[in-house]
């Protein structure tokens, strides 16, 4: 059922949404849903994997490049389609309708409904330090049937409280949405700053890693069977998820003001200074502890909010000063599910318009012109994510997806520039066609070896190839 049309400045008079982001918004959603908890984690699991400062460093300088050469390609398709939709519009416009379609019932089933409920887990957790009855630790037993047990902790109810929260107020007009994401972006972009310069600032010890920076540890290499490659390309999960989203503003286009100009703007501004502030908070980390400390942090029974993050400001400027980075940690997260509730929604939105989804979930609220369907369904869906799966087995899950679709939507663009000549094309892919032909084989290599290595991966793909007889079912109904 498709929307009735409103005139106005004020409306997207295709979609009939709000026109309420400017361009400050609309960066504040590319920043804030990078930012999540990832940078403060994620960096001692690499390392341990890597067992090198130079391949830990490496592993972030390409997940920069792989980020912000994205986002120039994705800048060229957001200007010349800006609907409510992004991707999903780039992909059924390239290759049809059911590619389309096989990327938003992803989006829904595992990549963006998944992201939400991994970073609402990981909420609940560093609240874990504030509030020591919102554990991850099972507390009640749902279900039990044989040797298997379905079991509810506290901090999980917190994560489905918060994404139930978030969703709801979504529902209630996209300035809302803005107002938080701002608040919130601002504050966290703070918090990481703050750790940057506190790193920085660190005159103890040996300063950490960053007087001899090793190529890779022998133990790590086996050239000639692929080991380190595949090896390198599994340790980047952590580095892409923490990176990830950046996108999520183009589910938004409909609702950006001036879209043309300020949705390449977003993009790439954005990821450029995400990705700088990430890797100086890792020369950070091996500025003040070495590479040996990492690795052996990583191994140790510790508190579940203690992360390296943490530990880097606990070593030094004290453990009230990691108290404070936790409490910047909770903002992130915080703005973080904010930001992919308010994105994501558009997405479902726009396929329910296009028939190829539930019919509900493409209308819109009359007074706040709000999806308030598509927020409940993904809310509920996430919630459903964060009963079933922990941090990093929905990290795993989301990240091989996410490549596959990143890689096919930039090969779009050659098939549309070849397709659709005649596109107005207010922005182009700068460096075309190289730049986007190395984002293709870098990506493509990294989703190879997350394959080997990710034993989610292919969960993940599976649930895309499922969506093929339901996309068939809707077809058919139109």
């Amino acid at each position: 059922m498709m929307n009735k049309e409103i005139k106005g400045d004020n409306f997207s008079s295709k979609e009939g949404l709000v026109k309420g982001l400017g361009l400050f918004d609309a960066t504040a959603i590319v920043v804030g849903s990078m930012i999540g908890s990832g940078i403060f984690i994620v960096s001692a699991d690499m390392a341990a994997k890597l067992q090198s400062s130079f391949w830990l460093l490496a592993a972030w300088v390409l997940t920069a490049l792989v980020t912000v050469l994205g986002a120039l390609a994705y800048a060229e398709l957001a200007a010349a389609m800006p609907h409510a939709g992004g991707q999903y519009v780039y992909l059924r416009e390239a290759y049809g309708p059911a590619a389309g379609f096989l990327y938003g019932w992803t989006l829904f089933l595992v990549i963006q409904t998944g992201t939400i409920a991994a970073v609402a887990v990981a909420f609940a957790k560093f609240l874990n330090a504030f509030l020591p009855m919102v554990s991850l630790e099972p507390q009640w037993e749902l279900i039990s049937w044989g040797t298997w047990r379905w079991q509810l902790s506290g901090g999980q109810l917190v994560a489905i409280a918060v994404i139930l929260f978030l969703g709801a107020v979504n529902c209630l007009g996209i300035r809302w949405g803005a107002v938080i994401q701002n608040f919130f972006t601002v504050a966290k972009t703070l918090g990481v700053i703050g750790l940057i310069v506190l790193a920085f600032s660190y005159s103890g010890g040996d300063k950490g890693s960053l007087t001899a920076v090793p190529p890779v540890a022998a133990a790590t290499v086996d050239w000639w069977s692929f080991g380190f490659f595949f090896l390198f390309g599994g340790a980047l999960v952590g580095s892409l998820f923490s990176s990830d989203s950046w996108n999520n503003i183009t589910f938004a286009a409909g609702e950006v003001k001036n879209p043309r100009r300020n949705l390449p703007l977003a993009l790439i501004t954005g990821t450029m200074l995400v990705s700088l502030l990430y890797l100086l908070a890792n020369l950070g980390y091996l500025r003040v502890m070495s590479l040996e400390a990492i690795t052996a942090f990583n191994e140790q029974q510790k508190p579940q909010t203690l992360t390296l993050g943490v530990q880097v400001i606990n070593t030094v400027a004290g453990e009230k000063w990691g108290r404070m980075l936790i409490l910047a940690i909770l903002c992130s997260t915080f703005g973080c599910i904010n930001g992919l509730s308010l994105a994501g929604a558009r997405v479902y939105y726009a396929m329910a318009r296009d028939g190829v989804f539930f019919q509900k979930l493409g209308r819109l609220h009359p007074t706040y012109h709000t999806p308030v369907r598509a927020l409940l369904a993904q809310a509920g869906m996430a919630s459903l994510l964060a009963i079933s799966g922990k941090y990093n087995e929905l990290l795993d899950l989301v990240m091989f997806a996410v490549m596959l679709f990143y890689v096919l939507t930039v090969a779009g663009l050659f098939v549309l520039r070849r397709k659709r000549p005649e596109m107005e094309r207010p922005y182009k892919a700068w460096g075309y066609p190289f730049l986007p032909a190395f984002y293709i084989l870098a990506a493509s290599l990294i989703s190879l070896a997350m394959l080997k290595q990710n034993p989610y991966a292919l969960p993940g793909l599976l649930l895309t190839l499922i969506g093929i007889p339901f996309y068939l079912l809707w077809r058919r109904k139109q």
